[in-house]
């Protein structure tokens, strides 16, 4: 796939996994120009004044609620990478309907407006919370999943096409764990829901990535899943402060001892490859017999962060979190 000619829009594009796609597409892949969508006017003056102030850069100020202003920024497009959503899970559970808003309609105003202007790709970016959601964050998430995969039956005779990338929790980003226990660290203890507690995790890089080779992929209607190592959240804790005392506090209301990426369901309707699943699309919703390279999956397959074949020891994790350990120090770790 040749990028050189691609207009990207990335919504909720001054979150962290936004700046680094931005990066990366520019240093990698030579895009015609980028269009940061997002509702913030101080994060997008913030992202500018450190130095994303590319010529093919442009800041779009819209919210992903007023599909009149995605219209108007989707002219011209080729591809959006749908990554703004409402995350924070006490946030969303004390404010549902926000969380309803953004994350579900938002969505759908994404997809409509995206047919409308004749874009040829769109990603949504998704998390295994979507996956038996135990939230009111991973039943929204669930819920744009499926308006992301059954729009596909509506663009069907056009030539845009939907799928989405479902991962874990990506390492240092907004709202993550990390910075979370590194501002603990001085005070001497860090506290822990569970101890028997596991994540999914991968970095920032790794999940820009994935996106790219699944954009470059992807034919409409497949869910991608990477294949990446979990963790044990009180292994995290003591990357981060091996001297520091661990506390249980409780597991809180609707957070999972361990999360999942695939579920046995979908398994059946997925396949394996070197380094992803691919949940495939419902055929019977559009016309076309679809060939999908990989191997199938055994019955009562599942993919969960406490069933994975791959882990980060402590040690793995430090090589991890040293960039933000680094930020923290230098009092520039966002989070």
């Amino acid at each position: 796939m040749d990028w050189t000619n691609k207009v990207i829009l990335i919504t909720g594009g001054t979150g962290s996994f936004g700046k680094k796609m931005t990066t990366i597409l520019f240093a990698e892949k030579n895009p015609k120009k980028i269009i940061i969508f997002s509702r913030d006017e101080l994060k997008q003056h913030e992202m500018r004044v450190a130095g994303y102030d590319d010529d093919r850069l442009r800041y779009f100020i819209g919210d992903v609620r007023d599909r009149e202003r995605l219209v108007r920024a989707l002219h011209g497009v080729d591809i959006v990478v749908h990554a703004a959503a409402l995350k924070q899970v006490p946030a969303c559970e004390y404010n549902p309907m926000e969380a309803v808003k953004t994350n579900i309609i938002g969505t759908s105003n994404v997809l409509e407006a995206a047919l409308d202007a004749g874009v040829k790709k769109v990603l949504a970016l998704s998390t295994d919370k979507a996956v038996s959601p135990a939230n009111l964050y991973g039943g929204t998430k669930l819920v744009a999943e499926k308006l992301v995969i059954q729009s596909n039956a509506y663009a069907a005779g056009t030539s845009t096409r939907y799928s989405c990338v479902r991962y874990g929790n990506v390492v240092g980003s907004r709202g993550s764990v990390v910075p979370l226990f590194l501002r603990q660290r001085g005070n001497g203890k860090i506290t822990i829901t569970d101890e028997r507690m596991t994540r999914f995790w991968l970095s920032l890089e790794q999940g820009v990535h994935f996106v790219i080779n699944c954009i470059e992929q992807m034919e409409g209607g497949e869910v991608f899943i990477p294949k990446i190592p979990s963790t044990k959240v009180v292994d995290l804790a003591r990357a981060i402060a091996p001297e520091a005392e661990i506390e249980i506090i409780g597991i809180r209301p609707g957070e999972k001892l361990h999360e999942d990426l695939l579920s046995a369901d979908e398994a059946r309707n997925a396949v394996e490859r070197e380094r992803m699943y691919v949940i495939k699309p419902p055929e019977t919703l559009w016309n076309r017999s679809q060939h999908y390279e990989g191997s199938s999956l055994p019955e009562g397959f599942s993919y969960t962060s406490d069933n994975n074949t791959e882990w980060l020891d402590v040690e793995g994790i430090k090589k991890y979190i040293e960039p933000f350990e680094k930020a923290f120090l230098e009092g520039t770790l966002e989070g």
